[in-house]
């Protein structure tokens, strides 16, 4: 049986040990290392996992490694328990944006078994996407294992080129917080047409959530669906008409460009 630990036990840490338990997986056999003593015993009394306040007790003999941690920790982490990961060689699976296989060789050593992941906040209800990406070195077993940790929680995606991982930070791990903008936007609009906030906020959150839904569930495509809503002359088209001359398109695609540079700058900021 694997022996799983996380290095880190925030909120995604949290959604993927409650979706392994979910799924019937003994959290005996799940350790975790968090700093912060109330998380510790947080993590315990929720989950009845093991809890440690060193990583190097968390890592030690695990066999699998789910690093858990802000880039901006990266490195001193890894170098914490590469003496560890070096004697038993488990299979390493990072959920930190930006921080490029090289950089983890470079901690580890060249014969880490190492998988990038970009899961999103979604995660938290089991309603989130992950994007995966491993190199050659990682076999099919170790690939599997890795994907059974993240469909826990939703739905994966394996990338064929991990430079296209930033593109996955910016359009799914960060994408939730777009979606809340709009939201965010249409309930004020809302309000400022005349509806109480209550009113709005069931509205749009609804709307929103059946959208979603009928995208999912459906084989058209979402340029399909949104003609099938717009009628010739109707209040649909005459909103849709407003953002396409505010240049919606457009700032989309800068905003999730920006994003993805922000992805490599982060791998230049913290991967040294």
């Amino acid at each position: 049986m694997t022996t799983l630990a996380f290095i880190g036990g925030g909120n995604m840490a949290r959604a993927l040990i409650g979706g392994q338990i979910a799924r019937g997986a003994d959290p005996r056999r799940i350790r975790v290392a968090e700093p912060v003593e109330a998380a510790r015993y947080g993590l315990a009394a929720e989950f009845g996992v093991a809890v440690h306040a060193e990583n190097a007790a968390a890592a030690e003999g695990a066999d699998v490694i789910v690093l858990a941690v802000k880039p901006k920790v990266m490195r001193e982490v890894c170098t914490g328990i590469a003496d560890l990961v070096a004697a038993r060689k488990p299979l390493l699976i990072s959920i930190a944006a930006g921080i490029g296989l090289e950089h983890f060789r470079r901690w580890f050593g060249p014969a880490a078994k190492l998988v990038r992941c970009m899961p999103n906040t979604p995660a938290l209800i089991g309603a989130g996407v992950t994007g995966l990406y491993a190199d050659a070195s990682v076999d099919a077993d170790a690939r599997s294992r890795a994907e059974g940790i993240l469909t826990a929680t939703g739905p994966t995606v394996w990338i064929d080129d991990e430079a296209k991982m930033d593109a996955v930070t910016a359009v799914s791990g960060s994408g939730p917080a777009y979606f809340f903008l709009l939201m965010e936007a249409m309930v004020e609009a809302a309000v400022r047409q005349g509806l109480s906030a209550d009113a709005a906020r069931i509205l749009v959150l609804n709307t929103a959530l059946g959208a979603a839904r009928m995208a999912n569930e459906s084989e058209e495509s979402p340029a399909t669906l949104r003609a099938r809503v717009t009628s010739p002359g109707g209040t649909t088209q005459a909103a849709l008409e407003r953002f396409e001359a505010g240049g919606f398109r457009d700032l989309v695609d800068a905003a999730i460009a920006r994003a993805s540079e922000r992805g490599r700058e982060l791998s230049n900021q913290f991967g040294v």
